[in-house]
């Protein structure tokens, strides 16, 4: 992409990368660069810092981006303790995603207004929602049953700090906020979680060496690269890229004055009288007092990571040890990448230079696999058409009113000249009088609905059960055959699209422009095949990368 005159959105450009990033981009003459931060002094501070030498190309942002958006300036515990806000949260973070739900969050608000071009993701997300510590929540709440005092307040507290919905929730909004405005590229700066060590990495968060959260940390950074792998093949997708840095990042600034943690200065502690340990460490136990004035010194800002003294920094960065990059070289890699220059660096493109996909072999073996399974189906007289346990009761909706189709017209050129009503008068004969068919569909968990629309057959399970009272159509289409004529009128304009497909594609005679299954052979319907063509085309379900 040539960054001139786009819109680049940097989340978390406040941040030590994020604000090299935005120095590197903006070198390249884009109309706007968004910066965002967790706080509103953060965003304006950096946004201003950068205005000096760009001005009126850089805008300020803020706010938690994985709550609701009219949430996104409070502190989490102030959303947890008010259970109005607290339950429209989880609610939307639990539910099924929706415009709705799009639109009430941080982030899908934040995409609507700026409507990037190209995005850089700075944030930790992998620490972000790790830190949340869900061990220390999961051990309060079994406390809290143990007492007997289990109620929503607790259980939906602890709802908030599970990270992996946290993390679904956050990729999906992400990914259809940026379908919706557009945005070309993303580039998201991963982690390791560790910084490039292992798992006898000696900086941890607790005595337990590695820390549980900080494996909670590198095990959701790791979930993070595989859901932009997916989304990297997902049709409509922006270009998809992770820079993952794998040591210390470093630095921002070197200095001498008031040490800060969380943006609030470290007080100074004292304590002259020694004290016997029973007492020193007792529940009500003190002994210590808090100076007026806060700790000071010289540091080194790492940014999220903190102040550092010579000493620590030293340490961190010994050869073995976790040693450090500077954020100019990411930022080199992140503008490279969106310019679609090769860096050797993106992981999602090793992902995929090093995973396996479809094979010449495999290929021919299904071909085999086809043959073998049609044949034993003739030789015992039945066609067992789905099991349900491939998934989702779509396809086997789909897979068995295709075998009705079969039973009914035969071929696709009968299907493309089927007459609804007679077929749905069909198909309700066929489902009476053929228990082995009618018992087939109810076992696999599929309701049958007549083709008057207010009766309906089913069995013991419902994979599909309806919302609400009444004809639920949502319920039909997720996984109940459907035997109405508007249903086989449906059916009737797939064939025909299928043949028009068909004949604006170039014959083999022409080359492998175009696709061709081996197993269509004659003008047979064929269940599976149109189910295919249906999951490809309908539902946008087709592989991109093979």
């Amino acid at each position: 992409m040539n960054l001139e005159n786009k819109t680049v959105l940097i989340l978390g450009g406040a941040g030590l990368v994020g604000q090299a990033v935005a120095r590197r981009i903006l070198a390249h003459g884009p109309a706007r660069v968004v910066l965002t931060s967790l706080r509103e002094a953060e965003a304006r501070e950096a946004a201003e810092a950068l205005a000096t030498d760009h001005p009126g190309r850089v805008e300020p942002a803020w706010g938690d981006l994985f709550v609701l958006d009219g949430m996104r300036e409070m502190d989490r515990e102030s959303i947890l303790s008010d259970p109005a806000r607290r339950g429209s949260w989880i609610s939307d973070l639990y539910g099924e995603l929706t415009a709705e739900v799009l639109g009430r969050s941080a982030l899908g608000a934040l995409l609507e207004r700026v409507r990037p071009d190209a995005i850089v993701d700075c944030i930790n997300t992998a620490g972000a929602l790790a830190y949340q510590n869900a061990f220390a929540s999961a051990a309060a709440l079994r406390e809290r049953a143990r007492t007997g005092v289990t109620d929503l307040d607790a259980v939906e507290r602890h709802l908030a700090t599970l990270y992996l919905p946290q993390l679904i929730r956050h990729v999906q909004i992400a990914l259809e906020g940026m379908r919706r405005a557009g945005t070309q590229v993303y580039v998201k700066i991963g982690t390791a979680g560790t910084g490039g060590m292992g798992l006898n990495i000696p900086f941890t968060h607790s005595e337990e060496r590695p820390s549980r959260v900080l494996l909670a940390k590198a095990g959701l950074a790791g979930a993070h690269t595989l859901l932009l792998y997916l989304m990297a093949r997902t049709p409509g997708a922006p270009a998809v890229k992770e820079v993952k840095p794998t040591a210390a990042i470093s630095w921002k600034s070197i200095g001498y004055g008031v040490i800060k943690r969380g943006g609030r200065p470290v007080t100074r502690v004292d304590a002259t009288a020694p004290q016997s340990l029973g007492a020193a460490f007792a529940a009500d136990g003190g002994g210590w007092t808090e100076m007026e004035q806060p700790l000071e010194g010289v540091y080194l800002d790492a940014g999220e990571n903190g102040l550092f003294t010579l000493n620590e920094f030293e340490v961190l960065t010994s050869l073995g040890l976790m040693e450090f990059l500077t954020p100019e070289e990411i930022a080199d890699n992140v503008v490279r990448e969106i310019q679609g220059y090769p860096t050797g660096r993106d992981v999602v493109a090793a992902l995929d230079a090093s995973t396996m996909g479809p094979t010449y072999r495999a290929g021919v073996m299904r071909a085999v696999a086809l043959d073998r399974m049609e044949a034993l189906e003739r030789e015992h007289g039945t066609e067992a058409v789905a099991y349900e346990m491939l998934g989702p009761p779509r396809l086997s909706k789909l897979l068995f009113e295709g075998a009705l189709l079969r039973r009914l017209c035969g071929t696709d050129q009968a299907a493309r000249a089927l007459d609804a009503d007679e077929a749905a008068a069909g198909a309700q004969a066929l489902v009476e009088e053929d228990a082995d068919v009618r018992q087939r569909i109810l076992t696999a968990g599929l309701p049958i609905l007549f083709p008057s629309g207010d009766r309906v057959l089913r069995g013991r399970v419902v994979h599909a059960w309806p919302d609400a009272a009444g004809l639920d159509e949502r319920a039909v289409e997720r996984g109940w055959v459907d035997l109405r004529a508007s249903n086989w009128a449906r059916w009737r304009s797939r064939f025909t699209a299928v043949a028009a497909e068909q004949q604006r594609a170039p014959t083999v005679d022409h080359g492998s422009l175009a696709d061709h299954d081996p197993s269509v052979k004659d003008d047979r319907i064929r269940p599976g095949q149109m189910a295919a063509w249906i999951l490809r085309r309908e539902e946008s379900g087709e592989r991109i990368k093979r």
